[in-house]
């Protein structure tokens, strides 16, 4: 089967969304099918326009995108138009790509072949002006999704959010994880023990919030892995914490370093006001490693398993509230229950992309 895969950003660029894309990709070509991606990424991405990167063709479009988001780059309705794929799966919502997708697979008015998407929907953003851009661009984002053929969600939550706010169904195949490569992870050692949050750095992630808690937490340090915007802010938070000491910033770690970070902390902590599924929880579960998360958006799922402890909405802002929940979270064992895996995940897909073909 020929597969068009339409995103926002491919590798090298790194993220949620482009680590869904590209594992999605790569299974697929691992199982026999033709892949190509088209992205919106060129010029952004240190890498070349067109190249074959580990059996997936990318090609990668010019664009504009005003305060880095919705990635305007057109050409990829022609690309899409002119494609020879069986079926076209475009992801994000949150960027015109995918209504790009839903534009170049029209024929004569008509849909052209099967549509899938994967929205990874959250319905917010963390900046204001964001937020009045998303509300203008809802009637244009509702048309894609629903001139799309399936609609996949990435959790439980944000299969609800579509339902709630474009009234269409969707399945749910949760993002997948390569479980051994963490839960055979050597644990990092360190002089003491220590708390870990991994992420960009931006003030919606809420790694504020965890470093307020490390007053109450005496016995442990904080290990903060990630850059952003943000980061500044947080060395501030630190010092008037007075907990500077005990807050170390990583910086960018390398992918074979993380899994022994998760490996070695006795709690992960996520804060993060914005998630579609949470996919730094389910390494952290795989390397062995109890977690903590705020109850909104996609996190408040990881809640309903024993090894994770929900801080109500609203309740991270208090230290006293997070540094109970992480006293919780460090006596419990993880993975109390099995993680899906990317195997699991193609396997899924591949079976919409079956079923829409034998449909058509």
């Amino acid at each position: 089967m020929k597969v068009l895969q339409v995103t926002t950003r491919y590798p090298p660029h790194t993220g949620g969304v482009e680590t869904h894309v590209a594992e999605l990709a790569e299974g697929l070509v691992a199982r026999g099918h033709e892949v190509t991606v088209l992205t919106a990424d060129a010029r952004s991405a240190d890498a070349p326009r067109r190249q074959r990167r580990d059996g997936v063709r990318v090609i990668r479009h010019r664009g504009v995108a005003p305060g880095g988001a919705f990635h305007v780059a057109p050409g990829i309705v022609r690309a899409v138009r002119e494609s020879d794929a069986d079926v076209v799966h475009a992801h994000n919502y949150h960027s015109l790509p995918l209504c790009f997708a839903a534009l170049g697979n029209e024929r004569g008015g008509k849909r052209g072949r099967p549509l899938v998407a994967t929205p990874h929907y959250h319905g917010a953003s963390a900046s204001e002006f964001r937020d009045r851009l998303l509300s203008l661009y809802r009637p244009l984002g509702g048309w894609a999704l629903r001139r799309a053929d399936a609609l996949v969600a990435v959790s439980e939550w944000e299969a609800a959010a579509l339902a709630r706010d474009f009234d269409v169904t969707t399945r749910v195949i949760p993002n997948g994880l390569h479980v051994e490569r963490f839960a055979d992870a050597t644990p990092t050692t360190r002089d003491r023990p220590y708390l870990l949050s991994v992420g960009r750095l931006e003030e919606y992630k809420g790694v504020q919030h965890a470093i307020r808690a490390l007053a109450e937490l005496p016995e442990y340090d904080l290990a903060v892995a990630g850059s952003g915007p943000f980061a500044d802010d947080l060395r501030r938070v630190a010092r008037s914490a007075n907990v500077a000491d005990r807050v170390e910033f990583l910086g960018y770690v390398a992918d074979d370093d993380l899994p022994g970070l998760y490996a070695g902390a006795a709690a992960f902590l996520t804060l993060s006001g914005f998630e579609a599924y949470g996919m730094t929880v389910a390494e952290a579960l795989a390397a062995g490693t109890p977690c903590v998360v705020r109850e909104t958006g996609a996190l408040v799922d990881w809640v309903e398993r024993d090894d994770v402890v929900g801080v109500a909405d609203g309740d991270e802002r208090s230290p006293t509230a997070v540094a109970e929940a992480v006293r919780q979270a460090v006596e419990r064992d993880a993975p109390t229950q099995p993680l899906p895996t990317w195997h699991d995940v193609v396997d899924a897909i591949e079976g919409v992309y079956e079923s829409l073909a034998s449909d058509d």
